[in-house]
């Protein structure tokens, strides 16, 4: 059985709709977890196709501990592999196929992120380096300047070809082909994370047993908005969750994080 979950909070059912019916399409083989953590369950109504399994929280619960419920379902119905879905993409439906047979080609791996490009068909940098915190303060407080850029270019890895697939530290958790038995191994989302830098602590815990792979000979359209640089409170949540990340992996002195980080600035 393939598998998908979709978080979602207060999101316009316009948008749920295009996640669902990207997802779902004709495929009768198909389930889907929406997870609603919103104050309502208003997006219930979208979700009386046989296909799919709507669960109400009645309270956020956060990114990686709602997809988490999805998760353990999952492992119960014995999926082979479960997709991980924005609420804010959408994609030609025929992609979870392809994808399904590029990870069995190779069972080492345990992630695949297709290309993801904004609605104007331009790259989104989403293949990065595992951070620092100089990574992440310098992106998120630093004025526009040529160290800036330049640090902003490699951790984003700016000179990947996006032609060819390759194997990365750290992809973003707007879309991801995971294999389940790997996922399980790993015990899903850390979900101290409330939100933000779960997707990069997920890339960590499963780049270790597992490859993770950008595969960009196809492409999802996600609506990109970086939220913490405009409201306050996510600001405060995209704060918390690095402290936490940074007190779990390490921050000056990490080596393995060097070692990984190294091994695909010298390949690219």
């Amino acid at each position: 059985m393939i598998t998908g979950s979709i978080v979602t909070y207060h999101n316009s059912e316009y948008d749920i709709k295009k996640v669902i019916d990207s997802f779902l399409g004709d495929n009768n083989e198909l389930l889907l977890f929406v997870i609603d953590n919103s104050s309502n369950d208003s997006l219930s109504k979208l979700c009386n196709d046989y296909r799919i399994r709507y669960i109400y929280n009645n309270k956020n619960l956060g990114f990686g501990a709602a997809h988490n419920i999805a998760f353990n379902q999952a492992y119960e119905l014995n999926s082979e592999y479960h997709f991980l879905l924005n609420p804010d993409i959408h994609f030609n439906p025929s992609i979870v196929d392809d994808l399904v047979r590029k990870a069995n080609s190779d069972h080492q791996i345990g992630l695949i992120m297709p290309r993801i490009t904004y609605p104007d068909g331009s790259i989104q940098h989403l293949c990065k380096l595992l951070p620092t915190p100089l990574d992440l303060m310098v992106r998120r407080f630093l004025p526009n300047s040529n160290f800036k850029n330049k640090l902003k270019e490699k951790y984003e890895l700016h000179l990947l070809s996006h032609t060819k697939e390759s194997e990365i530290p750290c992809l973003s958790g707007c879309f991801m082909l995971l294999r389940s038995s790997t996922l399980k191994l790993v015990n899903g989302f850390d979900d101290r994370y409330f939100m933000y830098l779960e997707d990069v602590d997920l890339c960590r815990k499963m780049g270790a047993i597992s490859k993770l792979i950008y595969y960009p000979n196809y492409s999802v359209i996600h609506n990109y908005e970086k939220g913490s640089y405009s409201n306050i409170k996510l600001l405060y949540f995209h704060i918390r969750s690095a402290i936490k990340y940074f007190n779990k992996w390490g921050w000056i002195f990490d080596q393995k994080r060097k070692r990984i980080n190294n091994k695909i600035l010298r390949n690219k």
